[in-house]
């Protein structure tokens, strides 16, 4: 699998008043979830020759990451500053980023399936660049996209929702939380902003809901198939939607439903395999949760958690 996106180190601010470092961004995250699952994943992305560029591409490849640049010389790696609220079931993480994306066209790798999304998909000048790619890529390839939205960096409304469903336009799968749909869509409930997008050409749209669990929306929209989540402590939720998307490709690719080839059969997804993808799916959210940082469980561990729930 190939994914474009950011990298970001994580500065984590606890409530006791430390910092941690974590690697992390959207789409780095997605390629480490999917990597420890066992997929052959490539990422292209852009870091800085500096700590927090080494300490991430570190992580990455201890994965089993091939982590791929545009070449571009003098880049900083990104950096967010996660400031973590209390909560029953979360931490309701506030993100305040140091970031430049200026992704330039590269060869990119053959692939089956292509995974963009958060600030890399929307982020000029670099969100063209991935735009491009997957414009390119879906000729041979299934895509996914989560739009992961971080309202400092989305410019006006309105665009960010032109911008976003162009997007959504280019994917057969996209992941959105509630929180994202509330922002982008305040107006709309999230059934009907996933059933209007899945309208649009994904084969499958999935919209998580933090502790009330998570549902599926196909093109056909005669289905909503919901899935409350493993009852776990919580120790925080950074990183926990992109366990989820990695799972759900996971079990998408287990299925044989990922490639162009497949489109057809991704589209006919039925209530019982939606179930089992949301299943599988929350699994791999509910470990990632349990621990600091997004920290996204291997194939032993998701086998695990499956078992137990």
């Amino acid at each position: 699998m190939l994914v474009i996106g950011e990298c970001v180190a994580d500065i984590v601010q606890g409530a006791d008043g430390r910092e941690h470092v974590h690697p992390g961004g959207s789409p780095a995250n997605v390629a480490y979830g999917l990597a420890r699952l066992g997929h052959p994943t490539d990422l292209l992305t852009q870091l800085g020759e500096d700590r927090l560029g080494a300490l991430l591409s570190a992580h990455l490849r201890s994965a089993g990451v091939r982590v791929r640049t545009d070449g571009a010389e003098g880049v900083r790696t990104p950096s967010a500053t996660v400031r973590l609220g209390g909560g029953q079931h979360g931490d309701g993480a506030r993100y305040e980023f140091d970031i430049n994306w200026t992704l330039r066209p590269t060869p990119l790798p053959a692939t089956d399936h292509l995974h963009i999304g958060s600030i890399g998909a929307v982020l000029e000048p670099g969100a063209t660049t991935v735009l491009a790619a997957a414009e390119e890529l879906r000729q041979g390839a299934t895509v996914s996209y989560d739009p992961n939205v971080r309202p400092a960096l989305m410019g006006r409304r309105a665009d960010a929702v032109a911008h976003v469903e162009r997007c959504v336009s280019l994917s057969d799968i996209v992941k959105a939380s509630d929180e994202d749909l509330a922002w982008l869509l305040p107006d709309e409930p999230p059934e009907e902003v996933a059933g209007r997008w899945a309208a649009l050409g994904p084969s499958l749209v999935l919209v998580t809901r933090g502790a009330r669990g998570s549902f599926a929306v196909p093109a056909r929209g005669d289905v909503l198939v919901d899935r409350h989540p493993h009852p776990v402590v919580v120790a925080d939720t950074v990183g926990a939607g992109d366990a989820f998307m990695a799972g759900a490709l996971h079990a998408l690719a287990a299925a044989g439903l990922l490639g162009a080839d497949r489109r057809a059969a991704l589209a006919a997804l039925g209530e019982r395999q939606l179930g089992d993808v949301l299943r599988v799916a929350s699994a791999a959210a509910a470990v990632t949760v349990t621990r600091p940082g997004a920290n996204p469980p291997d194939e032993a561990e998701l086998a695990a958690a499956l078992a137990e729930g």
